[in-house]
């Protein structure tokens, strides 16, 4: 409603104008924040209320055709009237048409999704709300990731973007779905710039992957058509750290040479794993590129979930000074407290982001995007900030009421400086001591393995998620590769353990709480076997009596 026509149209009403300016002056207000939204295309200071946000998601859902009514109110009472009343009519097989209701209202009517078949990024003709609320999306996440995580994106040399926020696209799946379409727009931008595939200038399949035990990214890699070679860790002597090899990425530079497309790097991962050493890997492929002509190695960085450490980012605001770093991935889930499903894609190169955003296939959804449209409105920049150091401010209670109960079970914490968020303590003292004396050392330690995984499900049981039991030296095959040490990101490391994690949406409370279990887990099951080992030591010496016996008889 056009805030200049109110006061006549309520005087029509015999509403008192004095009455009506003091309601007018709310919307005014609320106008004036929605115009420097758009204008400054940053975070509020302050978050927004769920009104505000709404009324704004509705207003952009009426920018969108076809989004006046569902399906079902159609066949139920616009074909019994015999007669059509909305303004616009669809003739194509996709016109933002949903049947039910309560979809719709969940959606507020954005229908239509994001992007179209050539760029996920490109404005849609039928949909410029949802065009605008996506561009908006994308500016308002590089803000917080810039003013509230601390990764750089300022203008550079020329007034040009840069840093690793510098440039940046939303993709609306998942962080190993967006691994896989980053490669994929990175192997095309490679093509274009190579030229032709020849003896000398080999096909770019190969990705160079440092190691980290967790699926999805080997997976990803193999999705997007490429070949992976698994760079080997290296357990760091004077901690439990398991980190980047360097000397192994620097073979395999030299072995695969121009076959290689990237080399992906993780810096969010489970502990004893700790972030890569992003910076030195960086400039290695610098200086190898520097030295060949083309497209030259990409660096792609999986930073899943570590927009919330702020030792990390400054890191990646390193890596991109001193060496060459293409493309950063990140989760909209784990650090900006969305349901599962989005990804954004920051990188110092306006040309990569333009790559990645063409090869996505087709139209996407919204649903995510609006997540965090929402979120970001919600939390604002004094939001976000508080919440990332709240989890700093836990940080230090974490690690020292896990000291506390390792302690307790002569246990002690994995020491591993460089991961901040995923914490880990040995369990190397829950296995029964006859498991270890046993004579076949592969059945000891089957059986130990057995156990300690016991304590996971336990856990479990008792509405603890998110914690993770490792025994040691298991093996996993994934796709026809074999992972020995499976968990710890290395062949042969030399502690069961179990982590958790003091992650960004954590409250005091909670951990506590969480505390209070682990602490009556470990004692119910250090109390259950002790039990069984007296039990099987009862049982034993009955075998040994009733032996006797019948060596007595016979004589």
């Amino acid at each position: 409603m056009d805030s200049d026509a109110i006061p006549s149209l309520f005087a029509s009403l015999h509403i008192p104008a004095n009455h009506t300016s003091v309601g007018l002056s709310n919307l005014v207000a609320s106008n004036a924040e929605a115009k420097a939204l758009f204008h400054h295309k940053r975070l509020p200071e302050v978050g927004w209320s769920d009104v505000h946000i709404q009324r704004l998601l509705f207003e952009l859902s009426v920018l969108d055709t076809n989004c006046e009514e569902t399906v079902k109110c159609q066949l139920s009472s616009s074909a019994s009237a015999g007669k059509f009343t909305h303004r616009w009519t669809g003739a194509g097989e996709r016109e933002g048409r949903i049947y039910s209701t309560l979809v719709s209202q969940r959606h507020y009517g954005l229908g239509h999704g994001i992007g179209r078949s050539g760029d996920v990024m490109e404005a849609q003709p039928k949909a410029v709300g949802s065009s605008a609320l996506l561009r908006l999306a994308l500016r308002l996440i590089l803000d917080a990731v810039r003013r509230g995580a601390g990764l750089n994106g300022n203008s550079g040399k020329g007034n040009q973007p840069s840093g690793p926020a510098a440039n940046g696209t939303l993709l609306p799946v998942c962080t190993g779905m967006s691994i896989a379409l980053v490669l994929s727009g990175l192997r095309d931008r490679a093509k274009k710039i190579d030229g032709v595939v020849s003896d000398s200038k080999p096909e770019r399949n190969v990705v160079l992957w440092s190691r980290i035990d967790q699926k999805s990214c080997y997976k990803a890699i193999l999705a997007a058509g490429l070949k992976c070679v698994v760079l080997p860790t290296r357990a760091h002597p004077d901690t439990d750290e398991v980190s980047t090899d360097l000397d192994a990425l620097q073979s395999a530079l030299s072995k695969y040479g121009n076959e290689i497309l990237a080399v992906i790097t993780t810096t969010s991962c489970f502990c004893p794993r700790v972030p890569d050493e992003v910076d030195k890997v960086a400039k290695t492929i610098k200086l190898w590129n520097d030295e060949r002509p083309g497209a030259g190695v990409s660096h792609v960085i999986n930073h899943a979930y570590g927009l919330q450490c702020q030792a990390t980012n400054k890191l990646l605001n390193r890596a991109c000074t001193i060496g060459r770093v293409d493309a950063i991935i990140c989760s909209t889930d784990k650090n900006f407290l969305v349901p599962v499903g989005g990804a954004p894609i920051l990188s110092p190169d306006s040309s990569v982001v333009e790559s990645i955003s063409k090869n996505y296939p087709g139209r996407a959804s919204a649903s995510p995007v609006i997540d965090l449209f929402i979120t970001l409105l919600s939390m604002g920049l004094e939001g976000y900030k508080k919440v990332l150091e709240e989890r700093r401010r836990l940080t230090g209670l974490f690690q020292s009421q896990l000291e506390r109960i390792a302690e307790k079970f002569g246990e002690r914490t994995l020491k591993c400086p460089r991961n901040t968020i995923s914490f880990g303590m040995t369990l190397d003292k829950l296995v029964c001591v006859e498991s270890e004396q046993n004579s076949d050392a592969g059945v000891a330690l089957k059986e130990q393995n057995k156990q300690i995984t016991k304590f996971g499900s336990m856990l479990f049981t008792r509405c603890v998620s998110g914690t993770r039991v490792v025994a040691k030296n298991e093996t996993k095959t994934i796709s026809g590769h074999t992972f020995v040490g499976f968990g710890s990101s290395h062949d042969s490391y030399s502690h069961a353990y179990m982590t958790a994690a003091c992650a960004v949406g954590l409250g005091e409370a909670e951990m506590n709480e969480f505390f209070a279990r682990l602490d009556k887990s470990l004692k119910d099951y250090c109390a259950k076997r002790d039990k069984d080992r007296k039990r099987r030591a009862k049982k034993s010496a009955q075998d040994v009596d009733e032996e006797m016996s019948k060596v007595a008889i016979s004589a």
